[in-house]
């Protein structure tokens, strides 16, 4: 049996980084099936577009097509983006919602997790997930044209609240709102616990990136220093370098669940500090039996 990780329970920075590497470890093959299940069709349709996108801008680039050509070129490309940007918001709204709908089904079945009760609440919390996503993203993005810290103020407690809508089953607007009453004179660890993960993600991030740089600027003769206009353009629609971008938007997909699951623990540890919703629950079933 694997070793059951308690999420209700305080946590250092180094426990929080250390969980939630074992969290994955011992849960990869459901927690990626039940992932993939869900998110998976989302996924498809968003690597499917990005084909038809840069298939489409590679053909609008190039000037030695027909005018008509490009027109249509020009209209594929905008659907595209369109079709795109639809499916990237469903693969973040159901990636958020997969993942913390996963933890609560941990946490409350001790370990087991049940698929079908998952994917009723992801559903469920679908238009939720989207429209706390969309305000939190125009907040933090007000406030980094305010000078930039207002942002970064903002994005602490904002990024805790899609976790505070799970477990906490708060609205949307309470889950906007706690945030800030959560993360109050904790906002400087948790600010550094958030900054650290994101420097393991984006890192991780850039070393899958990196074949795929790398083979366009090759394909480009930007290292040998002849520059071609027609060979730019035809680079996008290289099968090598479609493939290499796809394997490379996959990974960030799955690496951003780590600052999810990272997010999790957070709640947890500032919930405990300012709740005991964990210890208060552990104290009760002391002396329970399964019967009772």
């Amino acid at each position: 049996m694997t070793r059951f990780i308690e999420f209700k329970k305080q946590r250092e920075l180094g426990e929080i980084l250390s969980d939630t590497f074992a969290f994955l470890r011992t849960q990869f093959k459901p927690f990626v099936s039940t992932y993939f299940k869900i998110v998976g069709p989302y996924l498809v349709v968003m690597l499917i577009s990005m084909v038809f996108y840069l298939s489409a801008f590679s053909s609008f680039l190039d000037f030695n097509t027909q005018s008509s050509n490009q027109v249509f070129s020009g209209i594929t490309m905008f659907f595209g983006i369109l079709v795109f940007f639809i499916a990237l918001i469903m693969v973040y709204a159901t990636s958020q919602s997969t993942v913390l709908h996963y933890i609560k089904s941990y946490s409350i079945h001790a370990g087991i997790i049940d698929f079908n009760e998952i994917k009723k609440e992801v559903y469920s919390s679908l238009w939720s997930f989207i429209g706390l996503g969309i305000l939190v993203v125009l907040s933090v993005f007000i406030g980094l044209m305010f000078c930039i810290l207002p942002g970064i103020y903002l994005a602490v407690p904002l990024s805790l609240s899609f976790s505070i809508m799970v477990f906490a089953q708060k609205s949307v607007g309470d889950s906007y709102s706690y945030g800030f009453t959560l993360v109050k004179d904790e906002w400087g660890i948790t600010f550094a616990t958030l900054f650290v993960v994101g420097i393991i993600v984006t890192i991780a991030s850039y070393a899958y990136s990196l074949p795929e740089v790398l083979y366009l600027y090759a394909k480009m003769g930007i290292f040998s220093g002849e520059m071609d206009a027609t060979t730019m353009t035809n680079s996008f629609v290289d099968p090598i370098y479609m493939i290499l971008n796809m394997i490379g938007t996959v990974a960030q997909v799955l690496l951003n669940l780590i600052t999810i699951i990272a997010g999790a623990f957070i709640y947890f540890n500032l919930n405990e500090k300012k709740n005991f919703t964990g210890t208060f629950e552990r104290i009760q079933s002391i002396g329970k039996t399964p019967e009772n």
